[in-house]
């Protein structure tokens, strides 16, 4: 059976639904949730925003500074999303993060013939060596997309695809190998079971969600980047 895309899955019970920005922000991970959603509906004409950087910013990915943004002669309504845009920023900075805006016209894959690829839209966890999280809000175009831990396997751990890595590795199934899937992130990317119910992010909605670090106590949020498609770009905001 393939793998089917709901609405945002907010039944999931590791997804938590926030109120404020306040809430997203100091809610702790705990008794298995690991991901916060803060469910807005954003004023404002985003399109207007895209289809003035889609002709003059090449394939990619195109991280937008303020002052790039400044430069947009806009509407109202394109103003109003402007606005928006740089405010979210300010609110992340202003408890010490460092949100980027990216406009999104494709990624860049691995090479080809890979025995595992680890680009961002294969289903992954976010990894860091302290205590951290991530922060993601689409503002136009496909969203990010989640992927239910129960309902995952990790790439290492599928038979055929540990042995074609070990033969890569060309050793035995040691501690070294254990730190050479560590070391290239195959240990971080996962496939979707049989029948597993990949949710939407949606678009607006800002999230925070746990990745894999030292002292996590609950298990990392799998996700991944959707498929682009021609001609349709991302804005995206990421922590």
């Amino acid at each position: 059976m393939p793998a089917t895309k709901p609405a945002v899955l907010f039944s999931y019970p590791r997804i938590q639904v926030v109120e404020s920005f306040e809430e997203l922000v100091t809610t702790r991970f705990e008794n298995g949730v690991n991901a916060l959603c803060w469910q807005r509906e954003l004023a404002g004409d985003y399109a207007e925003i895209v289809a003035h950087l889609k002709g003059s910013l090449g394939h990619g990915i195109t991280t937008l500074d303020e002052e790039m943004l400044m430069e947009l002669s806009l509407s109202a309504a394109g103003q109003q999303a402007r606005e928006i845009l740089l405010a979210d920023q300010r609110l992340l900075q202003n408890y010490e993060l460092s949100p980027v805006l990216d406009f999104i016209q494709g990624y860049d894959h691995d090479r080809e013939g890979v025995t595992l690829p680890t680009h961002v839209q294969s289903f992954h966890a976010d990894s860091a060596t302290v205590e951290a999280d991530t922060y993601l809000c689409t503002y136009y175009g496909a969203s990010s997309e989640g992927l239910p831990n129960e309902q995952a396997i990790r790439h290492v751990d599928i038979p055929k695809t540990r042995a074609a890595l070990l033969r890569d590795y060309g050793g035995e199934e040691d501690a070294g190998f254990i730190d050479y899937l560590s070391d290239h992130f195959y240990d971080l990317h996962y496939a979707p079971l049989p029948g597993a119910q990949i949710y939407d992010f949606g678009v607006g909605a800002l999230w925070r969600i746990a990745i894999q670090h030292p002292t996590g106590v609950v298990p990392p949020c799998i996700h991944r980047a959707p498929v682009t498609i021609p001609g349709e770009p991302r804005l995206l905001l990421i922590s």
